[in-house]
């Protein structure tokens, strides 16, 4: 490496106060030889080498001179200096400019240490036409820091909280402050004090870490809930710029004073039955926070209500205990009440709150009297009366009572509900008799028991009338006896299997006048019992048996049947029995004629004329038969005169619309509704009752899509038949022109004749009706 090309040279006054903090001793060389020795043992490979250059933010003085450079080289028409970076041609500009013939470097401006604390520059060395003397080198210029900055709190209001009672060094929140200024150095260095508190100094502050913690004992919520401090933060640990912000500390309650009664007594009034209704309060009074647990009282009724009529609860708005009646309250009974009543919070009581005695209080509450309601002691009142009972009997006396006993009142009755009218009341002493007699079974019954309400008032001012209802069972009276259902029955004469029938009764009266039922035959015929028997079923039926083998025919059996009912009913009634012909599962062989005599109870002799009635329409009916089937048969011999090989010319007559016997397919109505499922898949035959043409068919026509359109779609196909050239005009398309194969009738050609057939006599159409009456025409044209 060559000697060195440049040198930089400090003026004197930036020399004495501008040395860098980094290297405090140093100087700058007064020759090249100097300087060189100087930086020699740095072992720097660069020509030249310009050492930092501090200068303090904020200096005033600009422009100011901050350092010259020169280079060794020097060249006979002088060197052009330079220098660029931050402050010179990069933002921020125009901080910094040199002037290019000296080498001397300027301050422009003012400078900020918040916002730039350095700058670093490259110096440049040209001569005249712009060649690159040496290297370029760097240039840093460092801003030193000033106190120019106050802390700032992070925020202006810190919010705190701690319960009441705390104990000293309890901490309770911490602020916090910032300084811009170089933190390196004393200009950031933040301490903390509390300017304002209050009387009592109950906090004190850590004076660098911000940190606030109770000081004293004795906070207590209810003489001082808030606390609002002054902080302030300073620099230059504490004698520097100073800012302030406000500490906010709320007390949180704890439950450290118990409720207390405003007064000892406490005085109120309420009526008579009066059930859920307020009667009073009282009221109480509790320094701790309303509306928190430690302020909700509860209340309870120590002595005075040993049947519990009242309650009393909390009024959560306001603290009052609210007295309200929990069961009726009777003046008569009892007109005064003294309750004694304690309270104390829904929360314990802090262990460290002082102690005091239970609060207590007096309640004096006056019953007042009102008119009350009379009153039935029985209701409802239920009776039992017979049916049948005669008009005028009393039944029963229903009668109230007034609970207010030291007022002299007077009830009247009357009926306020007789469905039937079947009662009388007396109004002034209550007695029920009946109006009319007490029917059973009635619409008015519900399960047996007539109901009726009594209405009973006072004449008090304002009256008052209660009711109460009478519930009358009308008992059952065996007034019916037993009814044999049915009066008939069907058996086979032959002891054993098949000799036996299940009789039945049914009874009016009701239980237990009713079932279980008796059957026997009649004791004035003791005879009956030598070929008949009757045992037990059940309750309600009896098996009738054959003791021997009888003839057929009709037994009337004269029978005793008797109800269970107090006293017994019992009446003689006839069983008209059927005895059949036994068959060999022992079932009657003549079972429908035999029913029908056992029910109809109708001798032998007019069954054979109902029979022989019956036979002889039977007779009539198939001779009638028999001659229409002839007339058909005369009518079709007839008709086929000529050659049964020759099928178009025979019409039969069938007495039908629909087709031959095998036609099933004639009148499927799908072929209209759904062509595409029938279309021809080979070519249809020809037919023979149309002449041969090789005329251009007609398009095919449209088919109906509905039922509805079916008679549009025969009427249109009418009336191409009638304007086709190739086909006759009294026929058709012929669709039903297949009656099927195998018929036992002839089958039925195409209506168009033969033109040979010009001597065919069809003058006895005509009487077949007017739409062959137009055929006979049309053929004997």
């Amino acid at each position: 490496m060559g000697p060195p090309l440049l040198l930089a040279c400090l003026l004197a006054p930036l020399c004495a106060r501008g040395a860098s903090p980094a290297q405090p001793g140093l100087t700058v060389p007064s020759s090249p030889q100097a300087w060189q020795q100087h930086e020699a043992p740095r072992r720097v490979k660069r020509a030249w080498v310009i050492p930092p250059i501090s200068v303090s933010e904020n200096h005033k003085r600009i422009p100011h001179l901050l350092v010259q450079i020169k280079s060794d080289k020097q060249q006979p028409g002088g060197v052009i200096y330079s220098i660029k970076g931050p402050g010179v041609d990069e933002e921020p500009l125009g901080i910094f400019s040199i002037d290019k013939f000296s080498g001397k470097v300027f301050l422009n401006a003012m400078l900020d240490r918040e916002e730039n604390d350095r700058f670093r520059l490259k110096a440049f060395a040209l001569d005249l036409g712009g060649v690159t003397l040496e290297d370029p080198t760097d240039l840093e210029i460092i801003v030193v820091d000033q106190n120019d900055n106050r802390p700032l709190f992070r925020q202006d209001v810190f919010t705190g909280r701690v319960v009441e009672g705390a104990e000293p060094g309890t901490c309770v929140m911490a602020v916090d402050a910032t300084d811009a200024d170089d933190p390196d150095t004393d200009n950031a260095v933040v301490r903390y004090s509390i300017l304002e508190q209050g009387a009592g100094g109950m906090f004190s502050i850590n004076a660098t870490t911000g940190e606030i913690c109770t000081a004293r004992p004795g906070l207590d919520r209810e003489t001082m809930g808030v606390y609002n401090l002054t902080v302030q933060a300073a620099d230059m640990s504490g004698d520097g710029l100073t800012t302030t912000a406000m500490a906010v500390i709320y007390l949180e309650d704890i439950n450290d004073n118990p409720p207390e009664f405003t007064k000892e007594e406490f005085s109120m009034e309420v009526e008579e039955q009066a059930v859920g209704v307020d009667v009073g309060r009282v009221f109480v009074h509790d320094k701790d926070l309303a509306g928190s647990p430690n302020w909700l009282a509860k209340f309870t009724i120590l002595e005075g209500d040993p049947e519990g009529a009242f309650a009393i609860r909390t009024d959560p708005h306001n603290n009052d205990g609210v007295l309200s009646v929990a069961k009726p309250l009777d003046h008569e009974v009892r007109d005064r009440f003294e309750l004694t009543v304690s309270v104390q919070n829904e929360r314990p009581l802090e262990p460290t709150a002082p102690a005091s005695p239970r609060a207590l209080a007096t309640m004096r509450v006056w019953v007042r009297d009102v008119n009350e309601v009379p009153v039935f002691r029985e209701n409802p009142l239920r009776i039992s009366v017979l049916e049948g009972t005669p008009p005028g009997t009393p039944i029963t006396t229903y009668t109230a009572s007034d609970p207010d006993t030291r007022q002299l009142q007077t009830l009247t009755y009357m009926l306020l509900y007789d469905p039937a009218d079947w009662l009388r009341l007396d109004p002034h002493t209550g007695t029920i008799r009946t109006k009319r007699e007490l029917l059973h079974p009635s619409a008015f019954l519900q399960g047996g028991w007539y109901i009726a309400l009594v209405l009973a008032h006072d004449d008090a001012e304002p009256p008052l009338s209660a009711t109460g209802t009478l519930s009358i069972e009308i008992l059952e009276v065996n007034d019916h006896a037993p009814v044999l259902q049915p009066p008939a029955a069907l058996l086979c004469g032959r002891p054993g299997r098949g000799g036996t029938v299940l009789l039945g009764a049914t009874d009016d009266d009701r239980a237990p006048h009713g079932a279980p039922f008796h059957f026997q035959l009649s004791p004035q015929h003791p005879q009956l019992a030598r070929n008949w028997s009757i045992s037990r079923f059940n309750v309600t039926h009896a098996v009738l048996a054959v003791l021997a083998e009888l003839p057929e025919g009709l037994y009337s059996l004269p029978l005793l049947l008797r109800d269970s009912g107090t006293p017994p009913r019992e009446q003689h009634q006839l069983l008209n029995v059927s005895v059949c012909h036994c068959g060999r599962e022992g079932t009657c062989e003549d079972g429908v004629l035999a029913a029908a005599t056992a029910g109809a109870g109708i001798t032998l002799g007019a069954l054979v004329i109902i029979l022989g009635s019956s036979i002889l329409l039977l007779v009539l009916a198939g001779l009638g038969a028999a001659r229409v089937r002839g007339r058909r048969r005369a009518l079709r011999k007839g008709l086929l005169q000529r050659s049964r090989d020759d099928l178009r010319d025979n019409i039969l007559n069938y007495d039908e619309q629909g087709g031959g016997e095998e036609d099933q397919d004639a009148y499927d109505i799908n072929q209209l509704r759904h062509p595409e499922l029938f279309a021809p898949q080979v070519k249809p035959p020809l037919r023979r009752d149309a002449p041969v043409s090789s005329a251009t068919p007609l398009a095919p026509r449209k088919l109906p899509s509905g039922p509805s359109d079916i008679e549009d779609f025969i009427n249109e196909g009418l009336e191409a038949a009638d304007s086709d050239p190739s086909v006759p005009p009294y026929d058709t398309a012929l669709i039903y022109d297949y009656e099927g194969s195998g018929s036992v009738a002839s089958p039925l050609s195409s209506i168009v004749s033969s033109l040979t057939d010009e001597d065919q006599d069809y003058d006895y159409l005509t009487e077949w009706g007017p739409r062959f009456r137009r055929l006979a025409d049309l053929y004997g044209q």
